[in-house]
C-alpha cells in the first residue's frame, strides 16, 4: 500500500506536483502538496494542492468550477516530484488561461501562445 510519508519532501514540507492533461499530454500547472494533499487526492480522486500563500488546502476547482479529476499519480525516480494525470474541466490557470506555461521565449523575447478562455 502506498504511503505518503515515504515522499521526499522539502524542508517545509512540501512537494512540488505537475498537473497533466492524461488524454492529451498537455502540462496544464505546477502546484504544491504536502503528506495531507497527496492523502487527500488519493482517497477522493479530486486533485488537492497546499496553498503556500493561504497556508491551507486548495482543492482545484472548489470555487471556480474548473476540477482536476485524477486519473493517474506518478512518482518520480526520486520520489521528490509527482505528476498527477488529470481530466481538466475548464482553464487550469488562475489567469482564465487552459495551461500556466502560456509564455513562450523565442529569440530572446516573451511570446504570449494562449489567450484567456472566452
Amino acid at each position: 500500500m502506498f504511503d505518503p510519508a515515504t515522499l521526499r519532501y522539502d524542508a517545509a514540507g512540501l512537494i512540488p506536483c505537475i498537473a497533466q492533461e492524461a488524454a492529451t499530454g498537455e502540462v496544464l500547472m505546477l502546484a504544491w502538496m504536502n503528506a495531507e494533499s497527496v492523502a487527500r487526492t488519493l482517497e477522493t480522486g479530486r486533485v488537492t494542492y497546499w496553498s503556500r500563500s493561504r497556508a491551507a488546502f486548495w482543492v482545484k476547482g472548489e470555487t471556480s468550477g474548473h476540477v482536476q479529476e485524477l486519473v493517474e499519480l506518478r512518482l518520480d525516480c526520486d520520489r521528490d516530484c509527482l505528476l498527477a494525470l488529470v481530466r481538466q474541466t475548464g482553464p487550469a490557470c488562475h489567469t482564465g488561461r487552459r495551461a500556466c506555461f502560456y509564455t513562450a521565449v523565442r529569440d530572446g523575447d516573451e511570446v504570449e501562445l494562449l489567450a484567456p478562455e472566452a
